[in-house]
């Protein structure tokens, strides 16, 4: 067993944020039995099958309802994991040891600067890695719960984020970017502000285009007949085409139709003023774009692998800020 202690610089960390350690494991068993006591609320009542399309929650589904709001809430947490991870990592782990003066304690017990920084860097990423691991955990075990498709979806942000492997770059990556944004600024509040920022650029860029990073598939076919989507999709964008297969800006008709004088009042006369707009700009067919399930897991590596190609960067760039000022 004391092959296994934590010995040195590694020990001193964890006893200096023993008592944020000790928080962030409560909290994650206080969620862990939340979400295990939800589901076995909810399995008391199934839920029925939706009708038509729609489901409407009767009074004893208020555990389902509940169960379902608190995994979107871990979804949101792991979306957020990664930002409040690069703030500690960079405020009270590094800028503060150089704004108040204690690392030069560490270099005088016989560690090098170099050690003092893996040491702590490797606490952070341990614990960035088990907290990552806590929270798409307890989303699994609520997930088992909910109905896949209509309250949860592959796509959405919250739950992309706990069911695939993008947790864990992000988890590395700020660790790496809290280190050399800690040394780069050396001011406790200023460093904590500059990591959290940088993380929600990253985090809110890939959200926002990580469904661009590949192509979308598409159907089309004549206005009014359009094919039903594959069952598990996420769709991304649909429109009018011209016979060369151009999209068409459907305000156009839009704007036209609803200009004309009664046609708000004179029924049918909207439908036939637009298939002659159609007509007049050679519209003949409509389309929908669309991400099939299958593009989920190459999505996931894709983003993964830049990521964790920031991290790289973001690591070698703090040691070598590190050698620079104390060679």
């Amino acid at each position: 067993m004391s092959t296994l202690a934590l010995k040195g610089p590694a020990w001193v960390t964890v006893r200096q944020y023993r008592r944020t350690l000790w928080a962030a494991a409560a909290l994650a068993v206080l969620a862990l039995v939340v979400v295990a006591g939800l589901r076995i609320l909810a399995a008391q009542h199934p839920v029925a099958p939706a009708h038509g399309g729609v489901w409407v929650a009767e009074p004893h589904d208020d555990w389902y309802l509940k169960l379902r709001w608190i995994l979107e809430e871990v979804g949101i947490a792991a979306i957020v994991l990664p930002g409040i991870a690069a703030v500690l990592v960079a405020g009270p782990m590094v800028a503060r040891e150089y704004e108040s003066g204690t690392y030069q304690l560490s270099l005088t017990q016989s560690v090098s600067p170099a050690a003092w920084l893996r040491s702590k860097l490797t606490v952070a990423t341990s614990v960035a890695l088990l907290g990552a691991l806590a929270v798409m955990g307890i989303f699994w075990l609520g997930r088992l719960g909910v109905r896949e498709g209509w309250d949860y979806h592959w796509g959405e942000p919250w739950a992309y984020a706990t069911t695939g492997i993008t947790s864990f770059a992000y988890a590395l990556a700020a660790v790496a970017v809290g280190a050399l944004v800690g040394q780069l600024v050396r001011r406790t509040l200023l460093a904590m502000a500059a990591s959290g920022l940088i993380m929600a650029v990253v985090l809110i860029g890939f959200t926002s285009y990580r469904w661009s990073i590949l192509p979308t598939e598409r159907i089309s076919g004549p206005i009014g007949s359009l094919p039903s989507l594959p069952r598990e999709n996420l769709f991304m964008d649909s429109g009018l085409l011209t016979s060369s297969g151009a999209p068409f800006d459907q305000s156009i008709c839009w704007n036209e139709v609803s200009r004309t004088p009664g046609v708000d009042s004179q029924e049918g006369l909207w439908s036939k003023l637009e298939a002659q707009c159609h007509a007049k700009y050679d519209v003949t067919a409509q389309y929908l774009d669309f991400h099939p399930a299958s593009h989920y897991w190459p999505t996931q590596l894709i983003e993964a692998g830049i990521v964790l190609a920031l991290a790289a960067l973001a690591a070698f760039a703090a040691f070598r800020v590190l050698r620079a000022r104390h060679s």
